[in-house]
């Protein structure tokens, strides 16, 4: 291919994605399971993209990583921080966008974006799986559902649950004990989702909660956690208009641009 092709590659704690971009196009992506060996799942996942784009690996010009596993990612000519990319991945989609929530298996962030683009606040939880995919995960398995079911059967709750403990090991406890007095699983879901929407809602309000409303990241895939988070903010979310998962690797695709500009002109 004769135009430069730029690719971001996302290597989270669980899942690896990548974005091939061209003249402001998106020519192909790709999502996979992480792993446990970050080269491996980016490398792999990078071919998947070039797949999909029907492009070789001699097509890409430069590559931008980013996500946990950025530093593993030996084939990238340069490295971006998680918030970095996901706020110009969500700029790009959306210029109207003012905050941005991204919530993925093992972490959640807050950014607040100024008319430019620019992060101008943010914050960031990877210390507590609270307010993350993971505090998702435990609580799927300990109701005995898949985790992709959990927003459709929290649709059909009929009535509010509230989850008083934040921390997953309680949380847990509770949900047992909820189910072993009666309560409907739908019921329980639907707690659940609005515990975890309360969590990532106060960090959001500490960067200044603006609309409009992005949300990412794998969780943002669940209608459920969605729903909740609209009903705690008070206002309708934007949708994401692509995968939802893919936006940090669309912002590291757009930076690789950036970056490959400012080094052949330096």
């Amino acid at each position: 291919m004769n135009t430069p092709v730029y690719c971001g590659c996302d290597v989270g704690s669980m899942t690896a994605k990548a974005v091939l971009m061209a003249e402001g196009k998106i020519l192909g992506s790709a999502v996979i399971p992480a792993g446990t060996k970050a080269a491996r799942a980016a490398a792999d996942v990078v071919d998947k993209a070039l797949e999909a784009a029907r492009l070789r690996w001699e097509d890409i010009f430069f590559t931008v990583s980013t996500g946990y596993g950025r530093k593993r990612v030996g084939f990238a000519q340069g490295e971006e921080s998680e918030i970095a990319c996901h706020g110009r991945g969500a700029w790009w989609c959306l210029p109207n966008v003012r905050t941005v929530i991204d919530i993925g298996g093992q972490d959640s962030k807050a950014i607040r974006l100024d008319g430019e683009g620019r992060v101008v606040r943010y914050q960031y939880n990877d210390k507590c799986a609270s307010g993350t995919g993971r505090f998702l995960e435990v609580m799927a398995q300990a109701l005995g559902v898949a985790l992709e079911d959990m927003g459709g059967m929290a649709a059909l709750s009929t009535e509010q649950i509230k989850i008083s403990n934040q921390c997953v090991i309680f949380a847990e406890t509770e949900v047992v004990s909820l189910m072993n007095t009666g309560h409907a699983v739908a019921d329980i879901l639907n707690g659940l989702h609005h515990a975890l929407a309360t969590r990532v809602l106060a960090m959001a309000k500490a960067v200044g909660l603006e609309k409009e409303i992005l949300f990412c990241g794998g969780v943002a895939k669940n209608g459920g956690v969605a729903q909740a988070l609209a009903q705690a903010a008070g206002f309708s979310l934007v949708p994401y208009p692509l995968d939802p998962q893919i936006n940090g690797a669309l912002g590291a695709a757009l930076l690789a641009e950036e970056r490959a500009r400012e080094r052949l002109a330096s």
